[in-house]
């Protein structure tokens, strides 16, 4: 860098770039919100020096976004279970959230907790905040709008999925966006739906990809996948590589079948490949628990999430569906055939109801779409 480059930095960083007024005690310079290159003392400053400015910031600006873009998450956008406190998976399935007090649970924690209340013949209540379950539609609603009039961006969310459900396009959207501003990476990616289909508002592809990044830089993998598939549509194979790359160190699954594809291709070398391996592998083996495993064995096809969606109708299947399971875990006999396929008939008889009201995703206790891919 040259020494007229240094200095021109460093006048900028203690001078207004378009009068040169230094930043003394009563003039506060602020720098420019897109690129943080430069300084202005005031608004009209800032306009006057717009043209001259204009260019660099865009460039810096585009740096800036690409650094943010394909910067490795910390974690996931459902980060940690609060009770073990060991990352949650990112299996929608494998995790409840709570409408009381919108906090994700493993089902692992959920699945004791529940064993416990259901043994001890005790009432069924939150395993964080121990307030009791709801078992009427009234009430989780009553309990998601207490939280969204608390600005909580995680049950706006999730009233969003429920009005979407119920063909409310309109108010899922406004939902979605306010969840957004707020932050809430599972919003991003539902307005990134919105927006690709013209749900609630006019079709926008650009605003599609937008949604699709922020989801992705908050730790959302399915939307760092879909980025990652765009992006090698367009013929940019590195940027879908480290899209992958990304994703499968966050324990994506689908994207290290496709990283372990490129490399067949020679897209990706054999470096690259093993060390995203053994970051995928560290990712779903830090999620596991032998209490999880256990809840796992216990609610077969069934997840926490959704057992919990049959106490707002059908609270007696509930108890039939896991009382059911106890007695397998309890006794350790999951291996015997006859018990199992008692369990499995009663399933079945209710199968039909059990299904169609887990369809109409009960406020509070939507899993995260995670392998809703609109690119199928």
């Amino acid at each position: 860098m040259s020494t007229d480059s240094v200095e021109a930095e460093a006048a900028a960083d203690i001078c207004c770039a378009s009068c040169g007024i230094g930043g003394v005690d009563d003039v506060k310079l602020k720098k420019c919100d897109a690129c943080d290159l430069v300084q202005y003392c005031s608004d009209n400053c800032k306009q006057d020096h717009r043209s001259q400015h204009e260019q660099s910031c865009k460039k810096r600006a585009a740096e800036l976004r690409e650094e943010l873009l394909f910067r490795q998450p910390e974690s996931t956008h459902v980060g940690d279970c609060p009770i073990c406190c060991l990352p949650l998976s990112i299996n929608g399935k494998r995790c409840t959230v709570m409408s009381c007090c919108s906090k994700w649970i493993c089902d692992g924690c959920d699945y004791a907790n529940l064993l416990r209340q259901l043994s001890e013949n005790l009432q069924v209540t939150c395993l964080f905040c121990r307030h009791r379950v709801p078992t009427t539609h009234k009430e989780l609603e009553a309990n998601a709008l207490k939280r969204i009039a608390a600005n909580d961006p995680v049950a706006m969310t999730q009233l969003g999925f429920t009005r979407e459900n119920e063909g409310d396009y309109d108010s899922a959207f406004g939902l979605w966006t306010n969840a957004a501003e707020l932050g809430d990476a599972i919003a991003h990616w539902a307005l990134s739906i919105a927006y690709a289909k013209g749900q609630g508002v006019e079709a926008d592809q650009t605003k599609k990809m937008y949604h699709l990044e922020e989801a992705a830089i908050a730790g959302h993998p399915q939307s760092r996948h879909n980025l990652g598939c765009y992006a090698m549509r367009s013929g940019k194979y590195d940027r879908g590589v480290k899209h992958w790359i990304i994703c499968a160190n966050l324990g994506h699954d689908e994207a290290i079948k496709v990283l372990k594809e490129c490399y067949k291709g020679g897209v990706v070398s054999k470096e690259e490949f093993a060390a995203a391996l053994r970051a995928h592998q560290a990712a779903v083996d830090a999620t596991k628990s032998p209490q999880r495993e256990e809840a796992g064995k216990a609610l077969g096809s069934y997840s926490a999430s959704q057992l919990w969606k049959l106490t707002t109708v059908h609270y007696s299947t509930l108890r039939i569906l896991t009382s059911l399971k106890i007695i397998i875990i309890t006794a350790k006999v999951g291996n015997d055939k006859s018990i199992q396929a008692d369990v499995d008939a009663i399933i079945r008889k209710k199968a039909a109801k059990i299904n169609l009201f887990l369809r109409r995703d009960a406020v509070g206790v939507h899993e995260d779409p995670l392998y809703d891919n609109d690119l199928h």
